[in-house]
């Protein structure tokens, strides 16, 4: 059963100009995805956070390269995952394809080639994880003024309304005040929670980011190690 004060926003919003409807009807959207946005980009990041500790917790055990790739398959979606598989099959296929050449020109070609390959594989893993983002700054920039200009329209209405009757009195300015006051309030349940989760999951990518790069780094010293100690050679486990 509605409330008295959801019943009289409710008559508000149908007593309204078709213009200041116009503004709520985009605003409902901007929130509906908004929302959408958010309760996936939640889950997404909860199940991302645990696959990450469990491939990473592998990865930092020292075991060989090859096992690592096995976790590392077998946690799927894991972003930290998906950069070491990229690297991991970069070296592999420059060690089938690489000419003859020194040790010290060989360790450099593919240290080289894993860097660039773990670089690449960064990059898609944040630009995937941050799919959907960018619409939340959009809905907290813009909702607030998409508000304002229904403000603003139900505002002329009751000038309009004082011209026209020649009279201030509240009834003449009430529903033009109402409904402006509603698209305020419109504007700002859009915005307030696109802002906040903006600024969750913006902070969550930089964590993300960190991971990665600490990830990537670390097994680029892990196989430049294996190297120096091989002379240049393949990389045991690979």
């Amino acid at each position: 059963m509605s409330t008295p004060i959801a019943g009289n926003v409710w008559a508000m919003v149908l007593g309204s100009g078709p213009v200041v409807q116009l503004v709520l009807l985009v605003l409902v959207a901007f929130s509906v995805l908004c929302w959408t946005v958010i309760v996936v980009k939640f889950r997404l990041f909860r199940r991302v956070r645990g696959l990450n500790d469990a491939f990473e917790q592998r990865f930092r055990s020292g075991i060989p390269l090859a096992r690592i790739h096995e976790a590392a398959r077998q946690a799927a979606g894991a972003p930290l995952a998906v950069v070491f598989s990229q690297g991991y099959e970069a070296l592999r296929r420059l060690h089938q394809e690489m000419p003859a050449v020194d040790a010290a020109e060989r360790r450099r070609i593919l240290l080289a080639t894993l860097e660039r390959a773990l670089e690449k594989g960064i990059r898609g893993e944040l630009g995937r994880l941050e799919q959907g983002v960018p619409f939340l700054a959009t809905t907290g920039n813009t909702a607030p003024f998409i508000g304002l200009f229904g403000t603003v329209w139900g505002i002329m209405r009751s000038f309009h309304e004082i011209g026209l009757q020649g009279t201030a009195s509240l009834a003449t300015v009430a529903p033009g005040i109402s409904e402006a006051l509603v698209a305020t309030a419109a504007g700002l349940a859009a915005a307030i929670p696109a802002v906040v989760a903006f600024n969750a999951f913006t902070n969550r990518l930089a964590f993300m980011e960190d991971r990665l790069y600490m990830l990537a780094k670390d097994f680029l010293n892990m196989v430049d190690r294996q190297l120096a100690v091989k002379g240049g050679g393949r990389p045991s486990g690979g």
